[in-house]
Protein backbone atom coordinates (compact mmCIF):
# COMPACT_ATOMS: atom_id res chain seq x y z
CA UNK A 1 0.00 0.00 0.00
CA UNK A 2 1.54 3.46 -0.57
CA UNK A 3 0.15 6.53 1.36
CA UNK A 4 2.00 9.75 1.76
CA UNK A 5 2.48 9.62 5.65
CA UNK A 6 2.69 6.02 7.28
CA UNK A 7 1.48 7.47 10.44
CA UNK A 8 -0.99 9.65 11.52
CA UNK A 9 -0.76 12.31 13.36
CA UNK A 10 -0.71 12.48 17.48
CA UNK A 11 -1.39 16.16 18.99
CA UNK A 12 1.36 17.34 21.05
CA UNK A 13 1.59 15.67 24.22
CA UNK A 14 0.30 17.59 27.62
CA UNK A 15 2.00 16.63 30.69
CA UNK A 16 0.38 16.62 34.20
CA UNK A 17 -2.60 18.56 35.59
CA UNK A 18 -2.49 19.92 32.11
CA UNK A 19 -3.61 17.02 30.36
CA UNK A 20 -6.21 15.70 33.42
CA UNK A 21 -7.98 18.86 33.17
CA UNK A 22 -8.32 18.95 29.06
CA UNK A 23 -9.41 15.59 29.39
CA UNK A 24 -11.72 15.93 32.67
CA UNK A 25 -15.70 14.68 32.29
CA UNK A 26 -16.70 16.56 34.96
CA UNK A 27 -16.75 20.70 34.53
CA UNK A 28 -13.24 22.76 35.73
CA UNK A 29 -16.33 25.05 38.16
CA UNK A 30 -17.00 22.16 39.83
CA UNK A 31 -13.77 21.85 41.20
CA UNK A 32 -13.36 25.66 41.00
CA UNK A 33 -16.22 26.34 43.53
CA UNK A 34 -15.01 23.31 46.01
CA UNK A 35 -11.91 24.57 46.34
CA UNK A 36 -13.06 28.25 46.64
CA UNK A 37 -15.27 27.24 49.37
CA UNK A 38 -12.72 25.30 51.08
CA UNK A 39 -10.38 28.17 51.02
CA UNK A 40 -13.11 30.32 52.74
CA UNK A 41 -13.60 28.08 55.43
CA UNK A 42 -10.59 27.60 56.05
CA UNK A 43 -10.00 31.30 56.63
CA UNK A 44 -12.80 32.02 58.28
CA UNK A 45 -12.44 29.09 60.95
CA UNK A 46 -11.75 31.03 64.09
CA UNK A 47 -15.82 32.13 63.98
CA UNK A 48 -17.26 28.70 64.53
CA UNK A 49 -13.97 26.09 64.41
CA UNK A 50 -16.28 22.92 65.00
CA UNK A 51 -18.94 23.85 62.59
CA UNK A 52 -16.49 25.37 59.53
CA UNK A 53 -13.76 22.51 60.06
CA UNK A 54 -16.41 19.66 59.85
CA UNK A 55 -17.53 21.79 56.66
CA UNK A 56 -14.36 21.73 55.55
CA UNK A 57 -13.75 18.08 56.02
CA UNK A 58 -16.68 17.03 53.92
CA UNK A 59 -15.82 19.30 51.26
CA UNK A 60 -12.64 17.62 51.08
CA UNK A 61 -13.97 14.07 51.08
CA UNK A 62 -15.98 15.70 48.40
CA UNK A 63 -13.17 16.81 46.05
CA UNK A 64 -11.07 13.75 46.73
CA UNK A 65 -13.92 11.76 45.68
CA UNK A 66 -14.86 13.22 42.21
CA UNK A 67 -11.13 13.06 41.28
CA UNK A 68 -11.22 9.61 41.77
CA UNK A 69 -14.08 8.89 39.71
CA UNK A 70 -13.14 11.76 37.13
CA UNK A 71 -9.90 9.92 37.03
CA UNK A 72 -11.47 6.18 35.94
CA UNK A 73 -13.60 8.55 33.72
CA UNK A 74 -10.41 9.28 31.69
CA UNK A 75 -8.89 6.66 32.28
CA UNK A 76 -11.66 4.83 30.33
CA UNK A 77 -12.14 6.80 27.77
CA UNK A 78 -8.57 6.72 26.67
CA UNK A 79 -8.56 3.25 26.73
CA UNK A 80 -11.74 2.94 24.26
CA UNK A 81 -10.54 5.86 22.12
CA UNK A 82 -7.27 4.12 21.56
CA UNK A 83 -9.39 1.01 20.42
CA UNK A 84 -10.55 2.61 17.45
CA UNK A 85 -8.48 5.74 17.20
CA UNK A 86 -5.82 3.85 14.52
CA UNK A 87 -9.05 2.77 12.60
CA UNK A 88 -10.64 6.42 12.74
CA UNK A 89 -7.30 8.09 11.22
CA UNK A 90 -7.47 6.00 8.39
CA UNK A 91 -11.05 6.16 7.23
CA UNK A 92 -10.19 10.24 7.52
CA UNK A 93 -6.96 9.72 5.74
CA UNK A 94 -8.39 7.66 3.28
CA UNK A 95 -11.15 10.38 2.67
CA UNK A 96 -9.52 13.00 1.67
CA UNK A 97 -6.98 11.09 -0.46
CA UNK A 98 -10.13 10.15 -1.98
CA UNK A 99 -11.54 13.72 -2.16
CA UNK A 100 -8.11 15.08 -3.62
CA UNK A 101 -7.67 12.64 -6.71
CA UNK A 102 -11.40 12.95 -7.54
CA UNK A 103 -11.12 16.97 -7.21
CA UNK A 104 -7.92 16.82 -9.39
CA UNK A 105 -9.11 14.81 -11.99
CA UNK A 106 -12.40 16.16 -12.13
CA UNK A 107 -11.88 20.03 -11.33
CA UNK A 108 -8.86 20.57 -13.09
CA UNK A 109 -8.48 17.83 -15.76
CA UNK A 110 -5.56 15.85 -14.02
CA UNK A 111 -3.71 13.60 -16.57
CA UNK A 112 -0.54 12.30 -14.79
CA UNK A 113 2.64 11.23 -17.09
CA UNK A 114 2.90 7.49 -16.40
CA UNK A 115 6.59 6.31 -16.94
CA UNK A 116 7.14 2.56 -17.55
CA UNK A 117 8.75 2.04 -13.63
CA UNK A 118 7.33 -1.11 -11.35
CA UNK A 119 3.78 -0.32 -10.52
CA UNK A 120 4.64 0.98 -6.62
CA UNK A 121 6.61 3.63 -7.94
CA UNK A 122 4.02 4.85 -10.34
CA UNK A 123 1.78 5.31 -7.93
CA UNK A 124 4.06 7.57 -6.09
CA UNK A 125 5.25 9.58 -9.13
CA UNK A 126 1.29 10.00 -9.64
CA UNK A 127 0.85 11.33 -6.32
CA UNK A 128 3.53 13.70 -6.64
CA UNK A 129 2.21 15.33 -9.72
CA UNK A 130 -1.11 15.05 -7.90
CA UNK A 131 -0.40 17.01 -5.02
CA UNK A 132 1.98 19.50 -7.02
CA UNK A 133 -0.85 20.62 -8.88
CA UNK A 134 -3.22 20.95 -5.84
CA UNK A 135 -0.74 22.64 -4.09
CA UNK A 136 0.18 25.48 -6.60
CA UNK A 137 -3.55 25.62 -7.04
CA UNK A 138 -3.90 26.46 -3.75
CA UNK A 139 -2.03 29.38 -4.21
CA UNK A 140 -4.21 31.16 -7.06
CA UNK A 141 -6.82 33.45 -6.69
CA UNK A 142 -10.39 32.59 -7.86
CA UNK A 143 -10.03 34.22 -10.95
CA UNK A 144 -7.44 32.11 -11.67
CA UNK A 145 -8.77 28.84 -10.92
CA UNK A 146 -12.01 29.31 -12.62
CA UNK A 147 -9.61 29.80 -15.78
CA UNK A 148 -7.79 26.81 -15.56
CA UNK A 149 -11.17 24.62 -14.79
CA UNK A 150 -12.50 21.17 -16.67
CA UNK A 151 -15.57 22.74 -17.12
CA UNK A 152 -16.90 19.54 -18.89
CA UNK A 153 -15.96 17.23 -16.35
CA UNK A 154 -16.53 19.63 -13.25
CA UNK A 155 -20.15 20.50 -14.33
CA UNK A 156 -21.78 17.30 -14.40
CA UNK A 157 -24.39 15.23 -13.05
CA UNK A 158 -21.51 12.55 -12.29
CA UNK A 159 -19.61 15.08 -10.35
CA UNK A 160 -22.58 16.28 -8.59
CA UNK A 161 -23.66 13.09 -7.42
CA UNK A 162 -19.67 12.11 -6.42
CA UNK A 163 -19.39 15.41 -4.20
CA UNK A 164 -22.72 13.88 -2.69
CA UNK A 165 -21.39 10.24 -1.83
CA UNK A 166 -17.61 12.57 -0.38
CA UNK A 167 -19.90 14.96 1.75
CA UNK A 168 -21.58 11.99 2.95
CA UNK A 169 -18.54 10.20 3.94
CA UNK A 170 -17.00 12.94 5.98
CA UNK A 171 -20.28 13.57 7.91
CA UNK A 172 -20.29 9.80 8.54
CA UNK A 173 -17.03 9.70 10.12
CA UNK A 174 -17.57 13.38 12.07
CA UNK A 175 -20.99 11.95 13.48
CA UNK A 176 -19.79 8.17 14.42
CA UNK A 177 -19.75 7.02 17.83
CA UNK A 178 -16.28 8.11 18.86
CA UNK A 179 -16.22 11.37 17.54
CA UNK A 180 -16.58 13.13 20.89
CA UNK A 181 -12.68 11.32 21.32
CA UNK A 182 -11.85 13.41 18.57
CA UNK A 183 -9.74 16.68 18.52
CA UNK A 184 -12.25 18.99 18.50
CA UNK A 185 -9.37 21.39 15.71
CA UNK A 186 -9.84 18.01 13.76
CA UNK A 187 -13.86 17.89 13.82
CA UNK A 188 -14.08 21.82 13.08
CA UNK A 189 -11.70 21.20 9.75
CA UNK A 190 -14.08 18.32 8.57
CA UNK A 191 -17.21 20.16 9.12
CA UNK A 192 -15.95 23.01 7.44
CA UNK A 193 -14.70 21.15 4.81
CA UNK A 194 -18.50 19.09 4.18
CA UNK A 195 -19.56 22.22 4.46
CA UNK A 196 -17.85 23.49 1.41
CA UNK A 197 -18.01 20.56 -0.03
CA UNK A 198 -21.79 20.69 -0.40
CA UNK A 199 -21.48 24.58 -1.45
CA UNK A 200 -19.50 23.20 -4.40
CA UNK A 201 -22.41 21.01 -5.02
CA UNK A 202 -24.63 24.15 -5.03
CA UNK A 203 -22.58 25.88 -7.21
CA UNK A 204 -22.86 23.08 -9.84
CA UNK A 205 -26.22 23.02 -9.51
CA UNK A 206 -26.72 26.73 -10.23
CA UNK A 207 -24.26 25.89 -13.25
CA UNK A 208 -26.90 23.86 -14.78
CA UNK A 209 -29.82 26.12 -14.42
CA UNK A 210 -28.79 27.61 -17.79
CA UNK A 211 -29.97 24.22 -19.37
CA UNK A 212 -33.52 25.11 -18.00
CA UNK A 213 -33.35 28.80 -18.68
CA UNK A 214 -31.52 29.25 -21.89
CA UNK A 215 -31.77 32.81 -22.20
CA UNK A 216 -29.79 33.61 -18.83
CA UNK A 217 -27.81 31.02 -19.71
CA UNK A 218 -24.38 33.24 -19.11
CA UNK A 219 -25.60 34.60 -15.45
CA UNK A 220 -26.21 30.80 -14.55
CA UNK A 221 -22.59 30.08 -15.75
CA UNK A 222 -20.78 33.37 -14.33
CA UNK A 223 -21.98 32.65 -11.02
CA UNK A 224 -21.84 28.81 -11.04
CA UNK A 225 -18.46 28.96 -12.25
CA UNK A 226 -17.89 32.09 -9.52
CA UNK A 227 -19.26 29.90 -6.67
CA UNK A 228 -17.45 27.21 -7.65
CA UNK A 229 -14.04 28.77 -8.03
CA UNK A 230 -14.30 29.86 -4.67
CA UNK A 231 -15.40 26.92 -3.18
CA UNK A 232 -13.09 24.63 -4.47
CA UNK A 233 -9.93 27.14 -3.43
CA UNK A 234 -11.48 26.86 0.41
CA UNK A 235 -11.31 22.82 -0.27
CA UNK A 236 -7.72 22.72 -1.68
CA UNK A 237 -6.38 24.78 1.08
CA UNK A 238 -8.27 22.43 4.23
CA UNK A 239 -7.64 18.85 1.66
CA UNK A 240 -3.69 20.18 1.29
CA UNK A 241 -3.30 21.35 5.13
CA UNK A 242 -5.11 17.46 5.96
CA UNK A 243 -2.37 15.95 3.86
CA UNK A 244 0.77 18.14 5.50
CA UNK A 245 -0.82 16.60 9.02
CA UNK A 246 -1.16 13.31 7.84
CA UNK A 247 -4.12 12.73 7.07
CA UNK A 248 -3.74 11.64 2.66
CA UNK A 249 -3.83 7.63 2.66
CA UNK A 250 -4.85 5.34 -0.23
CA UNK A 251 -6.78 2.46 0.50
CA UNK A 252 -5.84 -1.07 1.14
CA UNK A 253 -5.18 -2.69 -2.17
CA UNK A 254 -2.85 -6.04 -0.49
CA UNK A 255 -3.87 -8.09 1.93
CA UNK A 256 -1.50 -8.37 4.84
Amino acid sequence: MSMEHKHSPNPPAKKGWLKFLDQSEIPLAVYAVIFITMILLWVFQHLHPDVLMGFFTELLGAAFTLFIIDTLLVRSKIKRWKGVQQHIDYLIARDVNRLRDGLAVRAFGFDPVISGERSEDQVSRVREQRATLLSEMETRSPEEIAACLARASLFTENTYAYLQERAGALWDVFNMRYSEYMDPKLVSALIRLHTHVNDLGGHLRQYARATAFPDDASYYHAIGLQGASVSLREILKMVNELKRQGYSMTASIAVD
